[in-house]
């Protein structure tokens, strides 16, 4: 189960493979409702080119805000006039689909396995349609009952903690970059009242492009792990020696347009019907301000990655389904979480809280990796693989001897 939501599920296929899920044992992958390949298709080609052009925009700015609302309703305004019915794109009937999958093919059981926004999906699937189900693999979890706009904040704050220990750790990072959580508060604050303008060549190739660097932009840059974790501890040095290059070229990535890639319409209507309802704009300001209390107010008010997200759902428009969505799932299932303690969209503290309603789990934390472990780690691929072999008894000895990678060290 893939992740997002509305990612395209067919572009993980190299990763799994790749990783080894497919070695020993049939693996089924199928896109979620409203994918790429789907009829309808959820495709917002308006959201994907003012994403392209929000490189070079203020990143909470009235105007970037405007653009970004006039998008939305573009979308949901051709999808609504084609008769699709958006309040059908949630986790239940998404977990459905593959119960009904699971009896289309009739296999009597299977293993699950889903990444991100996938293991929210597979608790769902577990809670609902716990029959024929043999074991259920969660990566980088972002549980049902949790998930929202504050789980955001906690998560970034989670995870750059953890980077800053491990710095701290390492003598020589220590040594080269000993104030790497102050340096970034201050250039949160200075970007934010000053914002830099560069003309940057992206990563992909191809002409320089416009791109504005302020205290937003640098978080979401950390959060989307557009820069390799090994090298965060350099960019931010340089960028407090007044070196933004690391930072703008990561911006400068999201100036290409991949249209129809993701299923906008699906993560907006899983979003906007179980994430978002329930907590106030003042909440997420406050999940802000305990996360990073010295940053400004315009940045902590908007959760990292989803900019004006309460007045998207605002024009999405579809019913909130927290009180059936926000649910533990309770099972004897075997469950395995794997969690990276660099992520900082699902914060690995998060798997031991939801570990305490599945009576037969097993939690690992991978020091140094970010988002999405598997593909990433060895051990991990080694964990999971011992895990669908034996579900009550996975080896997970692999986990004791592992360090972080070695931080990138800079010259002056």
């Amino acid at each position: 189960m893939s992740g997002g939501p509305g990612g395209e599920t067919f572009d993980d296929i190299p990763f799994l493979v790749s990783s080894g899920l497919n070695r020993d044992r049939q693996l089924i992958v199928m896109a979620q409702r409203g994918n790429l390949y789907d009829q309808p298709n959820l495709a917002c080609p308006e959201v994907d080119r003012f994403s392209a052009r929000s490189v070079g925009l203020l990143s909470y700015a009235p105007e970037t805000e405007k653009l970004a609302l006039g998008a939305v309703q573009r979308c949901r305004d051709r999808l609504t006039a084609d008769g699709t019915d958006l309040s059908a794109y949630n986790s239940t009937q998404n977990a459905a689909d593959f119960a009904d999958l699971r009896t289309a093919l009739n296999i009597k059981q299977w293993n699950v396995y889903g990444h991100s926004y996938g293991s929210d999906l597979a608790l769902t699937y577990l809670r609902l349609h716990p029959q024929g189900i043999r074991a259920v693999a969660l990566d980088s979890v972002a549980p049902p009952q949790f998930v929202s706009l504050p789980f955001g904040w906690h998560s970034a704050r989670e995870g750059l903690d953890n980077l800053y220990q491990a710095c701290a750790a390492e003598p020589r990072c220590r040594s080269r970059y000993p104030n790497l959580e102050r340096t970034l508060n201050e250039m949160v604050r200075k970007l934010e009242a000053r914002p830099l303008t560069l003309n940057v060549r992206p990563p992909q190739g191809g002409d320089p492009v416009k791109v504005v660097l302020d205290g937003g932009a640098l978080l979401n840059i950390l959060v989307a792990k557009a820069i390799p974790l090994t090298d965060v501890p350099a960019a931010i040095d340089e960028l407090g020696r007044g070196r933004p290059e690391r930072f703008a070229r990561a911006r400068a990535a999201g100036s290409v347009e991949v249209v129809g890639q993701v299923a906008h319409g699906l993560t907006q209507s899983v979003v906007c019907s179980e994430w978002v309802p329930g907590h106030s704009p003042a909440e997420v300001l406050k999940a802000g301000r305990e996360a990073f209390p010295e940053w400004p107010e315009s940045v902590q008010a908007q959760a990292p990655q989803v900019a004006f997200q309460d007045q998207i759902c605002r024009i999405w428009n579809v019913p909130d389904r927290t009180a059936v969505q926000r649910v533990p799932t309770v099972q004897s299932v075997p469950a395995l979480f794997i969690n990276g303690t660099f992520d900082m969209k699902t914060g690995a503290s998060w798997a031991r809280k939801t570990a305490r309603t599945l009576s037969h789990s097993t939690v690992m934390a991978v020091p140094g990796i970010g988002h999405w472990v598997v593909p990433q780690s060895a051990c991990a691929q080694k964990v999971l693989a011992s895990f669908l072999t034996r579900p009550d008894a996975p080896d997970t000895g692999c986990v004791a001897g592992l360090s972080w990678e070695p931080f990138t060290i800079a010259p002056k």
